[in-house]
């Protein structure tokens, strides 16, 4: 028995010692390259845009922390894969649903997350290459960011092919959005349409094209998206990378225009564009300029008859607008003063007809670094509640013109970024007698950033510092405020829900403010 006993663990210590050494062995081909970032903030702030009766209420101090990591397995040139984990966010002293958080006393969170996760290789004998997987994805664009999709993390396919020198293309599949529609309760509690019609897929291709002083990245994105989608039921509207429903469709206030709408089609279509140029021919004097176009085809129109008892009104979810934005610089030794701006088409006043602002998926506007992502891009969760950098910044329904002196230095290793921008609205100043909510303002601060009227405005100001401690840790401070000119007469037509009654919205301004200290160590 003993000698059986001895024969049996011998047997499996000599088998997990040859998976061992044959992992080794297979895995020496393979070159394993890690490296990460780590960030601690504090914030110090408050982003709303209005007080009094129903204003959100939150701590103005808070602090946060994050890991990155990312592991790369290289094969070859050919061939890689890697994966990016995400420890965090981490608010200090949050204990989270059932303690998952791990910021408050005794720690051990459960918050290691995967952000990408992707598979890189190259067809063998030619230049095409491709990326399978969640993976981070950015349209082309040229001053200030991308207005429709930039810097998503989203699962998909890419295929990009460099034709010569000066041209190369891009053709991609993403799906954002899929069986996440647990479907509805029948009479006889039915559930059998859970995970139909609820997909959406973007289809799309890009042709950027490298000159020695000019550049130009023409593309375009056809999407189709199932009725069940961004259901209601189920909160599919809000993802990580933001709220889907109220980027893509017609709304009003806080809430989309669709919300209660008999669908007629099973599917609706999506379509966009862009034509980012970039311009360097007069160095040091350098252009950008981009061009964005959006269409997202209604899905019907709301069944709601009764617009006292419902302020969702008769009216058609279908929305469709455009964007231009410019950049012009010049670099001198010690800084690189600029001028930006931006016009894009607003909502005209009829809710029948739907939105003319311009749709997205997932904005990242970088104009400026309080309501847009310019600066750290990385907030402490619980400071400054309502933060327009978290609701990513997509610029529809607004103009603006800003100057900026960026990456001053006077000082070795400390680096200065000063901004002042003044925002307006394209919107119809009627619009607002459809806003709901406790506060009329509250609305006014939404997932695409502010909306404003033509009778509003916004003046925003930055001060963005760096300073390099050591090779591989810099500490950033942010200083941000907005001075708050919106047309307290005109805010005051709009509605309030408060139980059975419409009344009018309370509301009160103020200004916005942030301090923000960020350490960022990067390995």
């Amino acid at each position: 028995m003993l000698l059986h006993n001895l024969k049996k663990h011998a047997t499996i210590i000599f088998l997990a010692a040859s998976i061992i050494f044959g992992s080794s062995a297979s895995a020496s081909a393979i070159d394993f390259k890690a490296k990460g970032e780590w960030r601690v903030a504090f914030g110090l702030g408050n982003a709303t845009l209005h007080g009094g009766k129903g204003a959100p209420k939150d701590d103005l101090f808070g602090a946060t922390q994050r890991l990155r990591l990312q592991l790369d397995a290289v094969a070859s040139e050919n061939l890689s894969g890697r994966v990016w984990f995400e420890i965090g966010y981490t608010d200090w002293g949050k204990n989270g649903n059932g303690g998952s958080a791990g910021g408050a006393l005794g720690a051990d969170g459960v918050t290691v997350k995967v952000k990408n996760a992707y598979l890189d290789w190259i067809v063998p004998d030619t230049d095409l290459k491709f990326r399978m997987g969640l993976q981070n994805f950015t349209l082309p664009n040229a001053a200030g960011g991308s207005a429709i999709l930039g810097s998503a993390d989203v699962a998909g396919v890419s295929l990009s092919y460099q034709v010569n020198d000066s041209a190369s293309a891009t053709l991609f599949w993403l799906r954002p959005v899929n069986d996440n529609f647990e479907g509805t309760w029948g009479k006889n509690k039915n559930r059998s349409d859970a995970h139909y019609l609820d997909n959406l897929d973007l289809v799309g291709l890009s042709l950027p094209l490298t000159f020695t002083d000019f550049g130009v990245a023409p593309w375009v994105m056809y999407g189709f998206m199932g009725r069940n989608a961004l259901d209601e039921y189920q909160q599919g509207w809000t993802t990580l990378e933001g709220n889907l429903g109220e980027s893509l469709f017609a709304n009003v206030g806080s809430q989309p225009r669709y919300f209660n709408f008999r669908h007629t089609k099973a599917y609706t279509s999506l379509f966009f564009a862009g034509l980012p140029v970039q311009i360097a021919t007069w160095d040091p004097l350098s252009i950008e300029l981009d061009f964005n176009y959006g269409y997202v085809e209604g899905f019907g129109r709301d069944a709601v008859k009764n617009f006292k008892t419902n302020l969702n009104k008769q009216a058609d979810s279908r929305r469709e607008g455009w964007l231009i934005k410019g950049l012009v610089e010049y670099k001198m030794e010690w800084g690189v003063p600029g001028i930006f701006g931006w016009y894009a088409s607003g909502d005209d006043g009829d809710v029948k007809n739907g939105s003319e602002r311009m749709p997205s998926i997932k904005a990242n506007g970088k104009f400026t670094s309080f309501m847009g992502a310019g600066g750290q891009d990385f907030w402490p969760a619980n400071s400054f509640k309502g933060s327009f950098n978290e609701k990513k910044l997509a610029y529809a329904g607004t103009w603006g013109i800003g100057l900026q002196v960026r990456d001053m230095s006077f000082m070795e290793d400390l680096r200065h970024t000063l901004r002042i921008a003044y925002w307006g609205g394209t919107n119809d100043p009627g619009m607002v007698k459809y806003f709901q909510g406790p506060n009329a303002f509250d609305n006014a601060n939404g997932y695409e950033g502010p909306y404003l009227t033509k009778n509003d405005g916004l003046i925003e100001i930055n001060v963005d510092n760096s300073y390099k401690i050591y090779e591989n840790l810099e500490l950033g401070l942010d200083l941000g405020y907005i001075v708050n000119c919106m047309d307290q007469g005109t805010w005051q037509h709009s509605r309030a829900w408060q139980g059975e009654n419409v009344q009018r919205g309370r509301m009160s301004k103020h200004d916005a403010w942030k301090a923000q200290l960020t350490f960022n160590y990067t390995f």
